[in-house]
């Protein structure tokens, strides 16, 4: 138990008695009153210390125990942690202080816990119409071939195939979505390599020409571009970040726009840019742009057969090399998106 008493404590008392004795005065200050101011000084000391013992055992250990539970459910500790508050000079008032910061970081946590609610709940609406859509085709499709279309052989090969087509998208979705849960891990399984990212980069442009044509897109290096730009990373992964940002810059590009590539040296890194003259994106959507499913027109999204996925994916793959990825854009100018690559 803490001795309470003070220095600054017994002076105080000192003083009240020395105030008592010259009041009395000399002259008063006889043989029969100095017993009486003996017993009185006796009781005063012994009030004091009875005082404080009450206070310790009483209060200050009651304190003890609550600044205890509460310090060791913070943490998450069993130890007797209480060292930081024996030098306590006020512990009312750190016990209140402990507590009012405890106080805030669960309301931080609680509405941490709400937003990630939200998340979860809207995550599972987007998967089970994701999975919804093309289970119904399938459906459809079995149905119709069973109430008697199966013998008509144009017919049931038409069904039969677009039922492949709709097995295919739910493999694609599930692989996807693997594919995230992994790159989210402690060691995602990455295949490290040297190679040219303006190489790379033209590949994919052979491989999406198809798309860019039958929008009028030409697909082009910026201006001033290096012919080689050599990166440390794995090139696989990479071809698949170039394809999605080039796929989804032709899809809300304008017909018979340009979509461009540039790389920039930035001292350890490369920034890669994907940048598009189309619709843009309005500044709203650009927080939650790489969310998994989110979509800033649904209904366009789904008629041109896109998941919601590409960009999630992405920023994934991109800060599993321990990159950054970034977007910037204006509604009626373009887009751009911009990821870090380490030099190669």
């Amino acid at each position: 138990m803490r001795n309470t008493t003070s220095p600054g404590s017994i002076a105080f008392f000192v003083s009240i008695t020395a105030a008592i004795i010259s009041s009395v005065g000399v002259a008063v200050f006889s043989r029969e009153i100095v017993p009486t101011l003996i017993n009185f000084c006796v009781v005063l000391v012994v009030c004091y210390f009875l005082f404080n013992f009450i206070l310790n055992r009483f209060i200050y250990d009651k304190i003890k125990t609550i600044y205890r539970n509460i310090y060791q459910f913070k943490t998450n500790q069993k130890d007797d942690l209480l060292d930081k508050y024996k030098n306590e000079s006020d512990p009312l008032e750190a016990v209140s202080k402990d507590v009012l910061k405890w106080m805030e970081e669960n309301r931080k946590e609680v509405n941490d816990l709400k937003e990630l609610e939200t998340y979860i709940a809207e995550f599972l609406g987007n998967v089970s119409h994701e999975l919804k859509t093309p289970i119904q085709s399938i459906q459809g499709y079995i149905h119709t071939l069973l109430d008697g279309a199966l013998e008509d052989e144009k017919v049931n090969q038409l069904f039969l195939t677009k039922a492949s087509n709709s097995t295919k998208r739910l493999i694609e979705l599930v692989d996807e979505l693997t594919d995230i849960n992994v790159l989210q891990g402690k060691n995602p399984p990455l295949d490290y390599e040297k190679f040219d990212i303006v190489k790379l980069t033209d590949e994919v442009f052979e491989l999406v020409e198809n798309k860019a044509l039958k929008q009028k897109i030409s697909l082009k290096f910026k201006q001033q571009n290096p012919k080689h730009v050599m990166v440390n990373a794995d090139q696989a992964k990479i071809r698949q970040v170039l394809i999605n940002l080039v796929v989804n810059a032709i899809k809300y590009g304008d017909v018979e726009g340009i979509v461009e590539v540039g790389f920039y040296d930035m001292d350890e890194n490369i920034i890669i840019e994907v940048s598009d003259n189309g619709q843009g994106i309005a500044e709203e959507h650009l927080p939650r742009l790489f969310e998994r499913f989110y979509r800033t027109d649904k209904g366009r999204s789904r008629d041109q057969g896109g998941n919601g996925l590409g960009l999630a994916i992405v920023k994934h793959i991109v800060e599993a090399h321990h990159q950054i990825i970034n977007v910037r854009s204006t509604l009626g100018i373009g887009s751009t998106f911009g990821f870090t690559l380490q030099k190669g």
